[in-house]
């Protein structure tokens, strides 16, 4: 049977089922060119507006995963297992996450990507930690798989290249927001990267793409059936993003906070929320440990410094420092009851933390600290965030945000908590 562009759009347009032939022919085409740009966007916003059901989505992120190579990781020493975070504010998680889950045991292949907007890059983050490199061949890959037990890097040009042609696509359409474009788009790459088991943070709140909780399941239970479909086994964690995480927000601030976790230490959300996927993550390979205690006794530490010193970097590096720094204060006494994790992700981004596109550069030393939790009692003028910048325009256009990113108000504020449902795959 043969299609044509248009007709494929009218059908979706339309409402209508896409057969497999129709699926696997467009997304071939486009990859090579024979489907345009604003052809795709059209298919995009279609699929924005009328969904893709369960077996024209399991169709869609197939031929996404063959549309590239997929890496074999069976010849690993331990079983492999992932995390996959769908973006928030001061999200440091993953810096923590991979040496301490390789403490314990398991293999963990971190592919990552850069922040765009008010979302941090874990890229971008350990980019400030001098030398160290973020492009790895699949060679290097397994290499440091076999012998640190971690590895966080940028995915290979050959995981689902239609992905990346389409993700950029979606970004600048207004399509970003599509449950099953999500979906697709992170488990195509997840799938493809080869390993056994998956644990999702899939955030929900101001700061996060998803602000609705009911639609939050709704992705976490697409992308745990799409594991499952895959033979990955899949677990989903929602988890709060109203707040930003932890304290630093920014690149080298996160890396300095995320070190203080490993040590023990740190913020104690952080420490909670790494915790929790650590433990989801051994029970889906069978690894009996306890990750607090890995943090505890240096054991995580250790292989951080193996993971970064493995990629080139330099675990004992001084991390970049802005030159300007200037508190937020509170303009009243009173109770503290929000701390907005998108504002406070809007104002690292203006400070330079962030980019607006893919190819802007980032400050590796700007970004936010955040001195306050909702429920604190201040006093007129105590500071509530800490502004670093590396230039007074971007540390003006940081202030301007960031003034009304946290609210005092009188009485206590009402208790949040972080972590939300667990979605189970059939084999989590």
């Amino acid at each position: 049977m043969t299609y044509s562009a248009v007709e494929v759009i009218t059908a979706k347009r339309d409402g209508l089922v896409l057969d497999d032939g129709a699926i696997d022919w467009v997304l071939r085409a486009y990859l090579d060119g024979e489907v345009a740009d604003e052809q795709m966007s059209a298919l995009l916003m279609a699929i924005f507006f009328n969904g893709l059901d369960g077996r024209e989505l399991a169709t869609w992120t197939a031929r996404m995963i063959a549309s590239g190579e997929r890496l074999d990781l069976s010849g690993l020493s331990r079983p492999s297992v992932d995390k996959h975070s769908t973006g928030g504010v001061g999200d440091k998680v993953s810096l923590i996450l991979c040496p301490l889950v390789a403490a314990c045991g398991a293999a963990v292949p971190q592919l990552s990507g850069r922040g765009l907007g008010h979302t941090g890059g874990t890229l971008d983050k350990l980019e400030s930690i001098p030398g160290w490199r973020a492009r790895l061949s699949n060679a290097e890959v397994l290499d440091q798989l076999e012998r640190v037990g971690a590895v966080i890097c940028a995915a290979g040009e050959g995981l689902a290249p239609v992905d990346r042609r389409l993700y950029a696509l979606r970004d600048v359409t207004g399509t970003v927001e599509s449950i099953p474009l999500i979906a697709s788009s992170i488990m195509s790459k997840k799938i493809a990267e080869g390993t056994s088991a998956l644990v999702l943070d899939v955030k929900v709140g101001t700061g996060a793409f998803i602000k609705d909780r009911d639609r939050a399941l709704t992705l976490a239970a697409t992308m745990v059936a799409l594991g499952d479909a895959h033979g990955v086994r899949t677990r989903a964690q929602l988890t709060d993003m109203s707040t930003p995480l932890g304290v630093a927000v920014g690149n080298a601030l996160e890396v300095t906070e995320s070190v203080d976790v490993l040590r023990g230490g740190g913020p104690s959300d952080v420490r909670e929320l790494t915790v929790a996927l650590a433990r989801h993550m051994l029970e889906l390979v069978g690894i009996d440990d306890d990750p607090a205690a890995r943090l505890d006794d240096g054991s995580a530490h250790a292989a951080w410094r193996e993971l970064v010193a493995a990629q080139g970097g330099d675990p004992d590096a001084p991390l970049p420092r802005a030159p300007l720094v200037e508190p937020v204060l509170a303009p009243r006494a009173g109770v503290v009851g929000r701390v907005d994790a998108l504002g406070v992700g809007l104002a690292a981004w203006r400070l330079g933390a962030g980019r607006a596109r893919k190819e802007d550069p980032v400050s590796p030393s700007a970004g936010v600290r955040c001195l306050v939790r909702p429920g604190d009692v201040v006093e007129a003028g105590q500071p509530l965030l800490e502004l670093h910048a590396e230039d007074p325009d971007h540390l003006a256009s940081g202030r301007e945000v960031a003034l009304g990113a946290v609210s005092v108000g009188e009485g206590p504020a009402p208790a949040a908590g972080l972590l939300y449902e667990v979605v189970e795959g059939r084999a989590g």
